[in-house]
């Protein structure tokens, strides 16, 4: 199958690692590089695609800037140099942004902002308002207060989650290495690139090596792993080398990578998750207009709701049904049950003035929403 093209797709996200990002010996960020990365990001930003950056490097710049010695941090080390890193990360990726005049948006995540959906919905709708705004938001993992127990481990998997949350519809991974081979290629000189997987099969798998043995300490499993997370939401990936200036250049250009694909894409995939995998927590009984509204594609507003019915949260999945209480469709409500009682068959102006806060115009956004035919 022929490798897809960088220019075939809206929202692009980019992990970088500590690796490429922190010059390990000087400690310090390699300026020159980054400066690289910051035009291609800005040339993709200016065809008007939406870009986002998964960033390394805290906790090396931390340690830099705070003259730790070499050698394993304990936990709470780690969370401190972490406090000082992110406050020089976020300098850094502002100052190369905002050469080329563009805002950068910081958002420190946890594992739980991925699993739960509450704070789910709050990172996707902070990630949605800064592409919304032009903005790139830069996102790292919340190494101040993650633990062992409960952080992702590495950033390549934060990534995927971070693609699929955001309904990105490609993950670019920069690496030391130019793509998954065939068998290890600092070990064997007639290794093989494999340019493009169309589906990550236990041979795939074996390719990139079991967790403990020599072949993963490259990051290659978890890569692999990132691949499924990825395309399993829809976003389709690629690695390929962070140690050239201008690498996503470089692959516009036909660069050598390796394309791991996705059958679906990001909406289809979040709406089949929405429609068939979420247990429902409630109802809402929607007015005729409302109906042919929703059918029509548009958001569930407020007005249009008559009944509210069940115990739910915020980010719950809930049933929407019409007048006659046939089931219209499914999504995740924006507000908690007793604020939707109290805001039903208002107008959105009237949100603020009865809950006290502006809230979202939505009742359920038609991103959160599906409708049956």
């Amino acid at each position: 199958m022929a490798s897809p093209e960088l220019s075939q797709f809206r929202r692009i996200v980019v992990k970088v690692g500590s690796a490429l990002l922190v010059d390990s010996d000087k400690g310090e960020v390699r300026s020159s590089w980054l400066a690289a990365l910051a035009d291609d990001m800005a040339k993709l930003h200016k065809e008007g695609r939406d870009v986002l950056v998964v960033s390394s490097g805290s906790i090396a710049l931390g340690r830099s800037r705070l003259k730790l010695p070499r050698g394993p941090l304990k936990l709470e080390e780690s969370q401190a140099a972490a406090a000082v890193g992110q406050i020089a990360l976020a300098r850094i990726w502002s100052e190369v942004l905002g050469a080329h005049g563009i805002g950068a948006g910081q958002i420190l995540v946890t594992l739980q902002d991925t699993e739960e959906r509450r704070r789910y919905l709050n990172a996707r709708s902070t990630i949605g308002k800064l592409l919304e705004w032009r903005a790139i938001p830069v996102i790292n993992e919340n190494d101040t207060v993650a633990t062992n127990e409960i952080r992702y481990g590495d950033n390549d998997r934060l990534a995927a989650r971070v693609a699929t949350m955001a309904s990105a519809d490609l993950l670019v991974l920069l690496s030391d290495i130019d793509g998954l081979y065939d068998a290890p290629p600092k070990n064997n000189p007639n290794a093989k690139l494999i340019p493009v997987v169309e589906s990550i099969s236990s041979e795939i798998e074996a390719v990139a090596g079991d967790a403990e043995s020599e072949l993963s300490r490259g990051g290659m499993r978890t890569k692999v792993e990132a691949a499924k997370i990825a395309t399993t939401g829809g976003t389709h990936m690629l690695i390929a080398s962070g140690k050239i200036e201008h690498p996503l250049q470089a692959i516009a250009d036909g660069g050598r990578c390796t394309w791991f694909l996705t059958p679906a894409n990001p909406i289809t995939s979040r709406k089949r998750w929405i429609a068939g995998t979420l247990e429902p927590k409630g109802t809402l009984t929607i007015d005729a207009g409302a109906v042919t509204a929703l059918r029509a594609g548009a958001s569930l507003l407020p007005a249009g709701v008559i009944k509210v019915e069940g115990q739910f949260a915020r980010g719950d999945a809930v049933i929407v049904r019409g007048p006659d209480t046939s089931e219209i469709g499914r999504g995740l409500i924006a507000y908690d049950a007793d604020e939707a009682e109290r805001i039903r068959g208002r107008s959105s102006p009237d949100v603020m003035a009865i809950l006290g806060i502006s809230g979202r115009a939505e009742m359920i956004h038609r991103d959160d929403l599906v409708v049956g035919g």
